[in-house]
């Protein structure tokens, strides 16, 4: 028996085949899940369905954008009429205007500053809110995915920084509204990973090359790694874990001076 054998898993954010995403899903689906999937738009939705048909058993595909009003609302109803019930649910987007990342944190805008927190962080509240009522009373576990420039400087990292720290946060204070209904929240800090979204940041690489001579396992962590933790997250290896960020960066969060 596989370890996510009759598990609906809901996974936000796949885009190609390079995304961190794109590993968890892959990870699940070879662990048995059943999978649910979503696309940002219509431009998007014939990658998304490509990657879907290499996939043994054939997600479910539903558009869904976070920054278009009611749109979380009717694709969780879908998944509810899909599936009826749910077990995990992996939130894994993040966004930031391309100016806010390459300039200085201090000319930082409000517009760039409200895009990167409605996205990267607030987004999992409504998500984990809806998914909520299906998971009642299947221990279920969300994972969202975040990185190091959470809370140290990372060069050129900017907005997201700050976002991904909201979103650490968000980890800790769903973990404990939602632990009284059995549902855990946790994170993945993921180490550097060359992903289309990752070489927005300046300097990537840099931080790859860094990673790889400092980090004590001396190398960088692949998608597949990444997807390997969050299929430990939401399976019930993990039932007494909540509220935590687990490293998977080869050790670099550890190192000082």
């Amino acid at each position: 028996m596989n370890l996510m054998d009759g598990k609906v898993v809901v996974v936000i954010g796949v885009a190609n085949k390079r995304s961190i995403a794109w590993g968890i899903t892959k990870a699940l689906s070879d662990a048995g899940a059943r999978l649910a999937l979503n696309y940002q738009n219509e431009r998007m939705a014939d990658s998304v369905r490509k990657l879907a048909e290499e996939l043994p058993n054939k997600p479910f595909l539903a558009p869904c954008d976070v920054t278009v009003p009611g749109d979380l609302e009717r694709f969780f109803q879908q998944i509810g009429t899909e599936f009826g019930h749910l077990d995990g649910l992996v939130h894994s987007i993040a966004t930031a205007k391309r100016e806010e990342l390459g300039g200085e944190f201090k000319d930082t805008s409000w517009e760039g500053y409200a895009l990167a927190q409605q996205v990267s962080a607030y987004s999992l509240i409504p998500m984990s809110r809806l998914a909520a009522p299906l998971m009642a009373g299947r221990q279920g576990s969300i994972v969202c995915l975040t990185y190091y420039g959470a809370e140290k400087v990372v060069d050129g990292y900017n907005v997201m920084g700050v976002a991904k720290a909201a979103l650490e946060a968000n980890t800790r204070y769903l973990a404990a509204n939602l632990g009284p209904g059995g549902v855990r929240v946790n994170a993945i800090s993921a180490g550097p990973i060359k992903t289309v979204s990752a070489m927005g940041v300046g300097g990537l690489s840099g931080i790859l090359d860094t990673v790889e001579k400092r980090a004590p396992l001396r190398r960088n962590v692949t998608q597949e790694e990444v997807g390997q933790c969050a299929l430990f997250l939401l399976s019930q290896m993990a039932s007494a874990i909540t509220g935590q960020t687990i490293y998977v960066d080869s050790g670099f969060s550890i190192l000082g001076v």
